[in-house]
């Protein structure tokens, strides 16, 4: 049953140094990267006839292998994608309903305000989630910057106290702002 964590007391095994990749699956790479370039502004590199790398904004970037026949990502494994306000994601949100079908795209939910971002989500042609969001400055950087957000140990919150704390982070950080 999920709860309220701890932090571990035993340093790590390994010795990592950042978080490099994921992987995403394509049923038709040509599709797939059309669709990351023309719809979702990634850059894309192929390094082989069944695959390509994506980024946007940083190194983390996404190897997408083309598999036959895909399996469908869960939407709570969702992938993010910020833009620069909530008007744009509502813009964006306008202009994905009339390419929808255009570049395959399965499903779109109507843009809501929601932990802490105002953001909707649209369900490819390879069947991968995505969230296309406005978060403040630095994406969800805050959340490790303020403690005020960290629900790690604290067994003193109210169920309702924690999901204010999930829904509303930034009503819990002193002046309201990520910055």
């Amino acid at each position: 049953m999920p709860g309220i964590t701890h932090r571990s007391t035993r340093p790590p095994l390994l010795k990592t140094r950042f978080l490099s990749h994921g992987t995403l699956e394509s049923r038709d790479i040509a599709a797939s990267r059309r669709f990351y370039e023309e719809v979702l502004g990634l850059e894309v590199v192929q390094q082989a006839p069944v695959s390509l790398f994506i980024r946007l904004g940083g190194d983390h970037c996404y190897a997408v292998v083309e598999s036959a026949g895909g399996t469908e990502m869960p939407l709570m494994a969702h992938n993010g994608i910020d833009l620069s306000s909530e008007d744009e994601v509502r813009a964006a949100y306008e202009q994905l309903l009339q390419v929808k079908e255009e570049y395959g795209i399965r499903r779109l939910t109507k843009p809501v305000r929601q932990h802490g971002t105002f953001s909707f989500y649209l369900h490819d042609l390879d069947g991968n989630w995505w969230e296309i969001c406005h978060l403040p400055e630095g994406g969800y950087a805050y959340r490790f910057n303020h403690p005020e957000t960290d629900l790690t140990g604290r067994e003193d919150l109210t169920d309702d106290e924690i999901r204010s704390r999930y829904q509303n982070p930034l009503d819990h950080i002193p002046g309201g702002t990520a910055d």
